[in-house]
């Protein structure tokens, strides 16, 4: 039987003893795309604060519907055992989401439900980020989309609100007393590039990774079952099997190049995208400025990012 799976890492832990910890979770479908959009900022962040960050991410769907040739079983042992090992070179902890009766969500998600709420719930809880980062909500009607991105985001935004509500899901999380309540603070919830939605992404906020690509590609090359078997045969992201990890680092450059026309970036260098929403808590510019490493300088996107923000009452 396939079941849930927690994989902690030495970045993974708590508070330390007079050390305020920055902690960010990210929340997406599948296993591999963490790296395509968020691996870089992890490192740099890591990098930067040490010990001093807390890096999670938690995927939301067992991965067993994603191939052609292995069985569902096998598909759901080999990704798991792949994002491991992703985690281990980034040095993050990943949770594999489950529903409260233990049993992993399966992929393909494509309703909306209380038990996926409740556990997006739980976990948020449990880990307590100051910045959660998921899928983006298309907002054009032409854009593409893939169907467990939209419903991942569609979760966090439905139990954005409810974070710091400790009686929301007690029907599926009971506790012995209900006057006993923990309080938890709300993240600053941002929406990562996503590729299935070309066109429709937005960027408040650009990190310049190119110090991390080589462990960008090195995590991302432990998807084998993805990148070289999977994806070729859904041909949507131009990618061939590659022949070793020399050869994936320029696709992997390419892909970066795809993002960066997209956005009206330069290319030639690895960058990740981000937008700020007013679904948690709303941040401030000074406080961007401050907890993001290798923000890219853009005077009119600044400008343009700190007039939203004001005018959704950012302190």
């Amino acid at each position: 039987m396939f079941g849930c799976f927690g994989w902690p890492t030495p970045s993974s832990g708590g508070t330390l003893i007079g050390t305020l910890v920055m902690k960010v979770l990210h929340v997406h479908a599948h296993f591999d795309d963490f790296e395509f959009v968020a691996a870089g900022t992890f490192e740099r962040w890591r990098r930067q604060l040490g010990p001093e960050f807390s890096g999670k991410i938690v995927v939301c769907t067992d991965g067993r519907s994603g191939h052609h040739f292995r069985s569902r079983e096998e598909t759901a042992r080999v990704r798991l055992a792949e994002q491991a090992a992703s985690a281990e070179l980034g040095g993050y902890a990943f949770e594999l989401l489950c529903k409260p009766n233990g049993q992993p969500f399966e992929e393909a998600c494509r309703v909306l439900t209380t038990d996926l709420l409740a556990a997006l719930w739980t976990s948020i809880r449990e880990f307590e980020p100051d910045y959660l980062i998921c899928p983006p909500l298309p907002t054009d009607p032409q854009a593409g989309v893939h169907p467990d991105h939209i419903t991942v985001a569609e979760a966090v935004r439905r139990v954005a609100y409810m974070i710091n509500v400790p009686h929301a899901f007690l029907t599926e999380y009971p506790v012995a007393d209900e006057s006993q309540s923990r309080w938890v603070k709300t993240p600053v919830i941002l929406h990562a590039y996503d590729g299935y939605m070309a066109g429709a992404n937005t960027a408040d906020l650009v990190v310049d990774v190119e110090e991390a690509f080589d462990l960008i590609a090195a995590e991302s090359w432990c998807h084998q079952s993805q990148i070289n078997e999977w994806l070729p045969w859904v041909a949507r992201h131009h990618i061939e099997p590659t022949a070793n990890l020399d050869a994936w680092k320029q696709k992997l450059r390419a892909r970066f190049d795809r993002q960066a026309r997209e956005l009206g970036l330069p290319p030639g260098r690895a960058s990740e995208a981000f937008a700020v929403t007013a679904w948690g808590i709303v941040p401030t510019w000074s406080q961007l400025q401050r907890d993001f490493p290798g923000l890219v300088e853009d005077p009119v996107r600044a400008e343009r990012l700190r007039s939203k923000l004001a005018r959704w009452g950012a302190e």
